[in-house]
C-alpha cells in the first residue's frame, strides 16, 4: 500500500485512520470483511479522514498552549524567556506570542535586549506590546476579521498600546 496520511494498515485485517488534533485523538478502524474488500475498507477510511479533516479544520484555533519548556507570564498565548545566544556569549530577554495564521502556528518574538544592561521600563513595554499583539490577534479571531500584523514590526520605538485605536479591541 502506497503511504496515505494519517492512515495505517496495522495489521492485515483492516485499515486505521488516526488525526490528533491540539492533543484529541481522533480515529477509527476499518475492517476489510465488514466493508466487503481491502479496497473497499480503503476508499471508506480515505472518505472518513477527509471529513474529519474538514470538521476539526473549522474549529477556532484562538487559544493555543505555549510549549512545556517556556515560562508563562499568566497571559495565554504569551510567554517570557531568556534565550542564550552561543556565539555572543550573552543571554536575552523575550516574550513570545503564539498564534496561527493561515493554519499554521506562528509566533512573534519582542526582544527586549541583554539581560545584563535590560531596564524595566524596556521589559514593560516589550510586555505591553506582545500582550497588545495578542489581544489584536483574539479580537480579530472573534470577529472573523483577517489579523494584521505588520502594525507591530517597529515596535521598539513606538508604544502601539498607548494608541487609542488599538486598545479599542481589548
Amino acid at each position: 500500500m502506497a503511504k496515505v496520511k494519517h492512515i495505517t494498515e496495522p495489521d492485515t485485517f483492516g485499515f486505521q485512520v488516526r488525526i490528533v488534533r491540539r492533543g484529541k485523538e481522533s480515529s477509527r478502524y476499518f475492517s476489510h470483511k465488514l466493508w466487503g474488500s481491502k479496497t473497499k475498507s480503503l476508499k471508506a477510511a480515505i472518505t472518513w479522514r477527509d471529513q474529519m479533516l474538514v470538521v476539526l479544520k473549522g474549529s477556532k484555533t484562538r487559544f493555543l498552549k505555549p510549549p512545556k519548556n517556556k515560562t508563562t507570564t499568566g497571559v495565554t498565548g504569551v510567554s517570557r524567556t531568556i534565550k542564550f545566544d552561543h556565539r555572543k556569549d550573552k543571554s536575552y530577554l523575550c516574550y513570545t506570542v503564539f498564534w496561527v495564521k493561515d493554519g499554521k502556528s506562528r509566533n512573534k518574538t519582542f526582544q527586549v535586549g541583554n539581560v545584563d544592561t535590560v531596564t524595566a521600563d524596556d521589559e514593560l513595554h516589550a510586555f505591553r506590546t506582545a500582550r497588545l499583539f495578542r489581544s489584536c490577534y483574539e479580537h480579530a479571531i472573534d470577529h472573523d476579521a483577517p489579523f494584521d500584523d505588520s502594525k507591530f514590526a517597529n515596535w521598539k520605538k513606538l508604544r502601539l498600546y498607548e494608541n487609542e485605536m488599538l486598545n479599542a479591541v481589548n
